[in-house]
């Protein structure tokens, strides 16, 4: 039967790098029973690289994807970006075997202008293809931004339908707070999505100490922002059909990810997440 990999969004674990290093975490991502990382926002350093490789091999985990900016996330921010450093960002995916770059989202100052996001899209569309000619796909990841309508028409499929080589890789609890259905979403992406970020959606505590009859929007700050990212199968989406549906429309990696953790250890919830898919009957997708 076919089947897909889950793997882990590494996004999650760059207090326990911080803490014990790349090589630890990537052990106990291993001992968890998941042997594929998507490495972002964990500092591409020489150092971190050559660890991600001895990790990678000691611990047969795939690296599935890095993470690159195309350009700065804000106008003279600092970063690694693939406009200034390709070579060195390209040299890094060969030594680690992956073929999947990915764009974490769109730079911070031109969302909500169509046309400046239509514009950056295409600049990605380029790169994408520069890219290919090194063997390696870019990916976009999107939040829930992208879901903003001009004509009826949702941004993200503006997005899908001005580009051939750029690769998207859906985030279903976003999708699902833009307002879409993650499945039919995935189901438009078919053979664009080699790269789908499994997260969960619920609703949270309210915090009741916000009520006071004097400061009614103290309460409806509280009220309207109770939304989670919850463990996988610790919400309210159909992870099972979400699963299916991006199997068959081409994805290849699952990618777990929870943005935050609410004060649980990140490797406990990761734990959750993989004790609940093995659950749902993909225990053999790890």
């Amino acid at each position: 039967m076919e089947k897909g990999k889950i793997g882990v969004q590494m996004m999650m674990l760059k207090g326990k790098v911080e803490e014990i290093g790349v090589y630890e975490t990537m052990r106990k991502v291993r001992e968890l029973g998941y042997r594929a990382v998507e490495v972002s926002q964990i500092p591409m350093t020489e150092e971190n690289v050559s660890e991600l490789k001895r990790a990678s091999d000691d611990f047969e985990i795939e690296i599935a994807a890095t993470s690159a900016a195309l350009e700065p996330t804000m106008p003279g921010m600092k970063v690694e970006t693939l406009t200034n450093d390709f070579d060195k960002i390209v040299s890094d995916c060969k030594k680690l075997d992956c073929n999947f770059i990915r764009i974490g989202m769109l730079p911070l100052n031109i969302m909500g202008d169509k046309d400046q996001i239509l514009a950056f899209i295409q600049k990605a569309e380029a790169m994408a293809e520069r890219l290919a000619e090194h063997g390696i796909e870019l990916y976009y990841h999107n939040h829930h931004i992208e879901f903003q309508q001009y004509d009826g028409k949702y941004l993200i499929d503006m997005m899908r339908e001005g580009t051939s080589k750029l690769g998207f890789e859906l985030d279903v609890h976003w999708i699902h707070r833009g307002g879409a259905d993650p499945v039919d979403v995935i189901n438009r992406f078919e053979n664009r999505i080699s790269l789908l970020h499994l997260k969960d959606y619920r609703i949270g505590q309210l915090d009741m100490s916000a009520l006071d009859p004097k400061d009614m929007s103290k309460f409806m700050q509280a009220f309207t922002n109770i939304i989670e990212f919850a463990e996988v199968g610790e919400g309210s989406l159909d992870m099972k059909s979400i699963i299916d549906a991006g199997l068959a429309s081409g994805s290849k990696y699952f990618l777990v990810e929870q943005d935050n953790v609410y004060g649980r250890d990140p490797f406990d919830c990761l734990e959750t997440s993989a004790e609940n898919l093995r659950k749902l009957g993909y225990a053999d997708w790890f």
